[in-house]
């Protein structure tokens, strides 16, 4: 497995690493024991090379080797002098990987040489940095698409890299155009006439890139290069996480040592902090829907089987099977969330229990991501009436004046324990002003509301065509030192929305801190 996020996955648009943010992908990608991690090109940028200078003193790889990029020397340049490989030299690592035009196309439109000057500057920078003591892999670049309009040309590439020494050739579909069924006939080829072992490196624009990668490895590739979360340029390099999962598991082929297969999901995530761009939910074998089940016969299913609807045990990657419910949900879905929270649904609980969630999500309701309203709602179908406050009214005014310092005013008329608080509180719009006017009234009571924060606040317009009649939901995030939730409010009025997801949250609080817990239990 080797993982080029650090040079080729950077490229994509809206990654921008700073050197501090390579080391710390390339600690995680060493902990999951990926064997090579491509750290960029020293001779390209001054990052590259700052993050080369620190590399050799700061990053202690236990299971990786660290590896320079860079190309050929320059078309009937001197390779003795050439400036990007003595940067490679210089960079400290002894693996090192270049890559060479295969596509005589590229040759003599981009490179605008020969095809005799192309095969010897494969020729002379492979044996020159070979014979500087580097190990060498040959990207061959376009190799695929070469391979279509000039095959002797690509195997000539291939050819011209193994009499330079080079240890490993990878044959490169950087297009992404090639197809699943177009690869073994190529690929067979390379094999009938190159003894050294090849590797394959595919972007995803087809969409194809895993699937090639597998099948590459099938006819006998040694080396995968990728990008944990299938970061790259356009659509993206192959995906290592899929291909080391369906490998590993599936395949019985090594990859990563078996023991880290179970860091698959953190490391896969943690990295997308790093470059702060969030995992797809829907990410094969990682993502947070990955092992999600929202279809009531899905789940009544695996509550017997858990194999009848999961591909592989979530365990084994570090992730695990969720329930969600919605208006497709059966009973077996609401008893198994209402165990998660310790909560037993009789039968005609559960029976008005399913039919209130179908009425309620066709009005807009979204309860597989409000797991705090759904809590609420299977507690008042066993009866139980929240005893903490109850609101008597609302209301939220913003000043006109348009400066700095324009705030919202809101006030709320509560009764706590038969007694009636009014409280009124400044906030930087209606629900920051509800709030404040929330915890005003309800803190010297339930001290414990000083714990609790609100996190984040989303809005949906559920149906733009009526304009500003749409019915629109609101999605509010709470958490305190021990838990998250998230209650949901649905109307024409975004004020009601917001305020009925508001104090959904607040009562969830009290639920979760006071000792009326056992009763609503």
């Amino acid at each position: 497995m080797y993982d080029t996020t650090l040079r080729d996955g950077s490229q994509q648009e809206g990654i921008s690493l700073t050197v501090e943010d390579k080391l710390r992908v390339a600690r995680q990608l060493d902990s999951l024991g990926v064997q090579f991690i491509e750290g960029g090109w020293p001779g390209a940028n001054p990052k590259d090379a700052a993050f080369f200078a620190r590399a050799t003193s700061e990053l202690k790889l236990h299971s990786s080797r660290l590896v320079a990029f860079g190309s050929t020397r320059r078309a009937n340049g001197d390779v003795e002098n050439d400036p990007n490989l003595r940067a490679l030299v210089a960079s400290g690592v002894a693996d090192v990987c270049i890559v060479a035009k295969a596509w005589d196309y590229h040759v003599v439109h981009a490179l605008r040489t020969s095809l005799e000057e192309a095969l010897a500057m494969v020729r002379d920078s492979v044996a020159f940095l070979v014979g500087h003591g580097c190990n060498v892999f040959l990207d061959a670049e376009h190799f695929f698409d070469g391979f279509k309009g000039n095959p002797d040309f690509a195997i000539a590439v291939l050819s011209a890299a193994a009499e330079g020494g080079a240890s490993t050739l990878v044959l490169c579909d950087t297009n992404g155009g090639t197809l699943p069924s177009e690869i073994p006939s190529i690929i067979s080829k390379v094999n009938d006439q190159i003894a050294l072992p090849f590797g394959v490196h595919f972007h995803n624009d087809s969409g194809c890139a895993v699937a090639n990668s597998l099948i590459a490895v099938d006819l006998g590739a040694t080396q995968v290069q990728g990008c944990l979360n299938g970061y790259g340029e356009r659509t993206g390099n192959a995906n290592l996480v899929p291909i080391i999962a369906a490998l590993s598991l599936k395949q019985a082929i090594s990859t990563i040592p078996p023991q880290n297969l179970q860091l698959l999901t953190t490391t896969a995530r943690h990295i997308a902090e790093i470059t702060n761009l969030p995992l797809s939910p829907q990410t094969p074998y990682v993502g947070s829907s990955a092992f999600t089940h929202k279809a009531g016969l899905h789940v009544s299913a695996i509550a017997r089987r858990s194999d009848a609807y999961e591909h592989i045990n979530p365990d084994l990657v570090g992730n695990h099977s969720r329930f969600v419910v919605s208006e497709m949900a059966g009973r077996q879905t609401l008893l198994i969330k209402a165990g998660e929270l310790g909560l037993e649904l009789t039968d005609d609980a559960t029976t008005s229990l399913l039919q209130r969630l179908k009425d309620l999500e066709h009005q807009g309701y979204h309860f597989e991501v409000a797991d705090g309203s759904l809590e609420l709602l299977m507690r008042h179908a066993l009866g139980w009436v929240q005893p903490y406050f109850e609101v008597e009214s609302y209301r939220v005014a913003t000043d006109g004046y348009h400066g700095p310092e324009l705030l919202t005013e809101a006030t709320v008329k509560v009764r706590v324990n038969d007694n009636r608080i009014i409280a009124t509180a400044e906030g930087n719009g209606p629900v920051h002003a509800l709030d404040q006017a929330l915890r005003q009234a309800l803190q010297t009571t339930y001290p414990s509301l000083k714990t609790m924060g609100l996190d984040d606040y989303k809005v949906r317009v559920l149906d733009t065509s009526s304009g500003t009649d749409a019915v629109v939901r609101v999605l509010i995030d709470f958490s305190d030192s021990e838990t998250q939730w998230t209650t949901t409010g649905v109307s024409t009025n975004i004020i009601e929305a917001s305020f009925s997801a508001l104090t959904e949250g607040f009562v969830l609080a009290l639920v979760k801190t006071t000792s009326s817990e056992g009763s609503a239990q």
